[in-house]
């Protein structure tokens, strides 16, 4: 085998060929000429890549490896790991980018001149985009010749790769596998969240932030949104992870942007002491005991108070209003506890006295992890650079969802329990409360306060803050309730200052009142009304016939139907997520902007749409509201020639229990579907749409249970609600009876 060969594990295997890994075991035991192991372990063989790529095409089992699938297995089995391998890759991407014609002419060496040369080419690459290798803490290091020639097979695929599909894009793909991959070793800030803290540091379009930093800069998502050709300051304490996330942003960088990043660890060892940046984008790792509290007691940069031990958030509060100038603002992602513990109160309380801290936004489970619960943005502004703020807070909570349009089902929950988020609804609530009083409150109060205790402290004049609250209450009404309100700050400085938005701000039900709750009950009861209509009959049969089966793999052989999988392209269209088909939703992903440059799979009336996750028996056929949507990732698409198969009979067979057991692999910790083995019966076209219009009923049935639980829950907490905070008056038992 070549030194530089590329090994594979069997999972890499099933991969490449599209196939469950008991698939490669039975290959191993029954073909004798089956790839012998080249490492691994005895558990967990390793395989030479190209051995096995020949192996699968002499077989028939596969026409040409994918170009990309290729790359990355490369990436997974680089002698020194992926991450080195994504770094060299960024590196090469570069160099690609800035020069081809140099990049040919390094290519066009043998491997060992290549690794050399390329080494000295990056030397002065590197040095141009983030500084002199001197320079202490630079992310990315110059690799030397002997740590590239392992890599160079590796960065010739990747040079093909790019020349179809951008370097940027291509640096991307690798990288979104490798943190698909390692879910548990990254922190990610979701792009919906990402885009919503950039443009909230950037809402005047008139002066956009000309410096941003991000001292805990993960995978670079926060500084990525950032729009405009202003400078990018970006720290981040795994080494690994600062330079794969300098390179992420060094290839998106548009001309002239000047990109300074660094490793080390923010709090301990600040790499941009004199900094003072229009604004800070931070998203802090949650809960640290160890963030440095022995060693920092006397910080400068703790001009509200030392945070406690169990305050690592408070730390980097303070440490982001110490990067900005004045008038600059920072947006934090913060834990919901950090708004109540009680052992931050006297933090908060001189944040808000001194009119450091503007806002607090609740933002609705799901947004980023930890999943479970509804995580906070604090809007921070450093003091000075211009006249006093009004003394309030804006508190906004987009926790609790609009009420989606008579008919319209709810979005379907992710997998463990997250919501789905329609960002575009939190996005608008968010930016027009925090426009609404940034543009009232600046300026409008006539006092910032003087007191020193917690529970006391003056807040100057009312005037300027009573404006504010009236601006953001009459920008928020049309939703039907407020979801933001601007609190004078007096009103929160108690012994506890709790500054989380739900204390403060009522809740859906109390908002709408009785009205809206007997629109809740008119629904349900005609909803209840349609479920009784529906309500299937099921009729017996003593002798069940023997039908003759066949599976999906043999009708798509024969012509009967178009087996497709989604999750590419780039595009307009919108896209139809595995979430969507679960709770039968309208479609609501988009295609990325910077995704491979392929085709998408447009979805077409008939259609029929299979989770490949989750092992349910879940069955979606595309109706005329859907088509158009492209297939999003985790589906398998059946279309079906309608002179041959009806598709509601397809789906209806699809979805019986015993034939989704045998369909269904545990080759890792989710249960992956293969439509291919799925089985239905032979029968003429004429029974098929019989049963046809029976599975049609099922999934009308289906729908309008899934709306009377909605409903229903709906009502009963709105009922609770009203009954507590007294916005529903109770009744004699008898009054809802007819007369």
């Amino acid at each position: 085998m070549p030194e530089n060969s590329t090994e594979v594990t069997a999972a890499g295997i099933a991969r490449l060929a599209g196939v469950g890994r008991a698939a490669v075991s039975n290959w191993r035991r029954r073909h004798a000429d089956f790839p012998k192991p080249v490492g691994g372990t005895e558990t967990s063989p390793a395989f030479s890549l190209a051995d096995v790529e020949g192996w699968l095409r002499d077989q028939g089992k596969l026409a040409e490896v994918p170009l990309r699938e290729r790359v990355w297995q490369q990436v997974v089995g680089h002698p020194a790991g992926p991450v080195p391998a994504l770094v060299h890759t960024g590196c090469a991407l570069l160099v690609l980018r800035n020069d081809p014609a140099a990049w040919r002419e390094i290519s066009g060496v043998p491997d060992e001149a290549m690794a050399g040369v390329l080494s000295l080419v990056l030397d002065d690459t590197l040095t141009a985009c983030f500084g002199s290798a001197a320079e202490v803490g630079r992310a990315v290091h110059t690799p030397g010749r002997a740590e590239l020639l392992p890599s160079v097979p590796l960065l010739r695929s990747v040079a093909d790769m790019a020349a179809g599909s951008g370097a940027p894009q291509t640096f991307e793909f690798l990288l979104g596998r490798q943190l698909d991959a390692n879910p548990r070793q990254y922190t990610l800030t979701p792009p919906g969240l990402a885009r919503l803290m950039a443009a909230l540091v950037t809402v005047d379009e008139q002066q956009p932030a000309r410096t941003v930093l991000d001292p805990a800069a993960g995978t670079g998502a926060l500084l990525r949104a950032v729009a405009g050709p202003g400078g990018l300051y970006a720290q981040e304490s795994d080494s690994g992870l600062a330079a794969l996330t300098a390179l992420r942003l060094a290839l998106h960088a548009e001309p002239g942007r000047a990109l300074t990043a660094r490793t080390g660890d923010s709090l301990r060892a600040d790499a941009f002491p004199g900094l003072a940046a229009d604004a800070v984008l931070c998203h802090p790792p949650f809960n640290e005991r160890n963030w440095g509290h022995d060693e920092l007691a006397y910080d400068p940069r703790w001009e509200y108070g030392f945070p406690a031990r169990t305050e690592s958030e408070l730390a980097w509060v303070q440490h982001a209003l110490a990067r900005l100038r004045e008038g600059g603002t920072a947006v934090l992602l913060m834990p919901p506890a950090a708004a109540s513990r009680r052992s931050g109160r006297r933090i908060r309380a001189d944040l808000l006295r001194r009119g450091a801290l503007r806002a607090v936004i609740a933002l609705p489970a799901g947004a980023a992890p930890p999943y479970g619960i509804p995580l906070h943005l604090w809007v921070l502004r450093k003091p000075g650079g211009g006249p006093p703020f009004s003394p309030a807070l804006l508190l906004v909570d987009t926790t609790e969802p609009a009420e989606p349009p008579s008919g319209v089902q709810a979005p379907a929950p992710l997998p463990g329990g997250r919501e789905r988020i329609d960002w575009q609804a939190v996005h608008s609530a968010v930016l027009d409360a925090w426009r609404s009083f940034d543009g009232a409150g600046a300026g409008a109060g006539t006092g910032t306060g003087t007191g020193t205790g917690t529970g006391t402290g003056g807040a100057g004049s009312g005037a300027g803050a009573e404006g504010a609250v009236h601006a953001v209450g009459d920008g928020l009404g049309e939703s039907g309730r407020d979801m933001g309100r601007a609190v004078p700050v007096i009103e929160l400085l108690d012994d506890d200052v709790d500054l989380a938005p739900a204390r403060h701000l009522p809740s859906s039900a109390a908002a709408s009142g009785p009205a809206e709750l007997a629109e809740v009950r008119r629904r349900l009861t005609e909803t209840l009304g349609l479920v009784g209509t529906l309500t299937p009959s099921a009729a017996s049969c003593a002798d069940p016939a023997r039908r003759p089966l066949t599976t999906i793999g043999e009708l798509a052989r024969a012509g009967a139907l178009q087996f497709r999988t989604g999750g590419s392209g780039t595009g307009t269209a919108r896209v139809l997520t595995e979430h969507d088909v679960l709770g039968s939703t309208a479609p609501s992903g988009s295609l990325p902007a910077d995704g491979p440059p392929e085709e998408p799979v447009l979805v077409e009336p008939g259609d029929v749409v299979v989770p490949v996750l989750g092992g349910g028996s879940v069955a979606r056929v595309v109706d005329e509201a859907t088509a158009g949507a492209a297939l999003g990732r985790n589906l398998q698409l059946l279309r079906p020639d309608p002179a041959a198969l009806d598709p509601w009979f397809l789906a209806g067979f699809l979805r019986g229990t015993a034939n989704n057991r045998r369909a269904s692999s545990h080759a890792s910790t989710a249960t992956r579907l293969d439509a291919r083995r799925l089985r239905i019966p032979r029968l003429p076209l004429a029974e098929q749409r019989r049963h046809g219009e029976r599975f049609r009923a099922l999934a009308a049935f289906e729908d309008a249970l899934r709306l009377v639980g909605r409903l229903g829950g709906q009502l009963v907490q709105g009922m609770y609600d009203g009954l507590t905070d007294g916005t529903v008056r109770p009744e004699r038992p008898d009054a809802d009876r007819p007369q």
